[in-house]
């Protein structure tokens, strides 16, 4: 694993000047192309066939990378669906070595869950690894935006178990995430109290976008800027006497930016700081498309044509269009897996998060 902070003049460098060439070192993968969830967010779950990738390509992959990276998210669909996500687990730590691994779940399938969980965490002992529970709402509610009758129940259970594994593997942390949409914002306040009330090591949010990946372009899922502005100032109110016991300071101070720069966006439809999807972010399909993010949904290229070769496509012509499109600001978005990262390549918001840090 490279330390992220080193890497920024890198990243920067090549945002700016396309040179040195260099890989990102925070990647999303769509590991299957299907869920057992039917969210009103979401249409994945209507997929058919799929032409997910095999571990073995997945392992060929990994291995092109190398140990670029240093934060990876498990994606889906609903991971936990596959069968073999530990040694898919198993296959990135051992060729990529990243510091931190994020699995998000629904929380239905809770006794493969939690036997998948073991197992990853027996087999990937160095990373921190993330198990983020998604919960959009309290009981009824979450089963009604989620789309299964008694997944709350079932998630509970879930979380139950998972709580149970932290007393042995430290390396271990639980998170509760849940998506802000149309369908939940003006009642955020009481479904964040509910969802703190569960005493989770993190608590995350993120809005509701309509994306090609998910099937959801033209469905209204976007809060308004007033919508969202109210539902975050109440977390942020929440959280600012709160600390949680897994997550360090920084990383809250992270959140806190990240919240800010959503409502920004929202206000004013335009980047809030420059992106660095393509750059220092990148996600790949269950199908094996390359993308910048998944809001854009561009393939840079496909690996089964590539020869497994990430870098291949990752330094392409098309890569280096789609790379100069964000640059010039042809799109914006609030996705948190690529606004993180773009957060830590801007100095004014490391800047800012040392001085909270330092200050108080």
């Amino acid at each position: 694993m490279k330390e992220p902070v080193s890497r920024i003049p890198a990243l920067k460098a090549f945002h700016a000047l396309g040179w040195p060439r260099t890989l990102p070192l925070n990647l999303t993968v769509s590991t299957l192309g299907y869920c057992n969830s039917k969210c009103l967010t979401c249409n994945i779950w209507k997929n058919k066939g799929t032409q997910d990738l095999s571990l073995e390509e997945w392992d060929k992959t990994f291995q092109s990378i190398g140990d670029n990276l240093f934060w990876v998210t498990m994606s889906g669909g609903e991971p936990f669906m596959r069968k073999d996500l530990p040694e898919m687990c198993q296959s990135v730590c051992r060729h990529c070595r990243p510091g931190i691994i994020n699995i998000p779940t629904n929380g239905i399938l809770s006794k493969a869950i939690l036997e998948k969980t073991r197992k990853i965490l027996e087999s990937c002992p160095d990373p921190k690894i993330i198990i983020n529970l998604s919960l959009d709402g309290l009981r009824e509610q979450h089963d009604r935006i989620r789309g299964v009758p008694g997944n709350w129940e079932k998630s509970m259970e879930t979380l139950a178990g998972l709580k149970e594994l932290k007393k042995e593997f430290k390396n271990l942390e639980i998170g509760i995430h849940t998506v802000i949409s149309k369908h939940n914002v003006k009642e955020f306040p009481r479904i964040c109290d509910g969802l703190l009330a569960l005493e989770p090591d993190s608590y995350i949010t993120e809005i509701a976008e309509e994306r090609p990946e998910l099937g959801t372009v033209g469905f209204g899922l976007t809060p308004s800027a007033e919508e969202y502005a109210a539902a975050i100032d109440h977390l942020l109110d929440r959280l600012a006497d709160r600390s949680f016991k897994a997550t360090s300071k920084v990383t809250q101070a992270f959140r806190k930016r990240y919240y800010a720069m959503v409502k920004e966006v929202l206000r004013k439809r335009t980047q809030a700081i420059p992106c660095m999807a393509g750059v220092a972010s990148a996600q790949i399909n269950w199908k094996g498309d390359v993308w910048t993010c998944c809001v854009r949904a561009q393939s840079m290229g496909n690996l089964r044509d590539h020869g497994y070769d990430f870098p291949r496509i990752w330094f392409n012509a098309v890569a280096d269009k789609l790379r100069k499109s964000i640059k010039d600001k042809e799109c914006f978005c609030p996705l948190a897996n690529a606004a993180y990262t773009t957060m830590l390549c801007d100095l004014k918001t490391l800047a800012s998060v040392a001085a909270e840090v330092v200050i108080g």
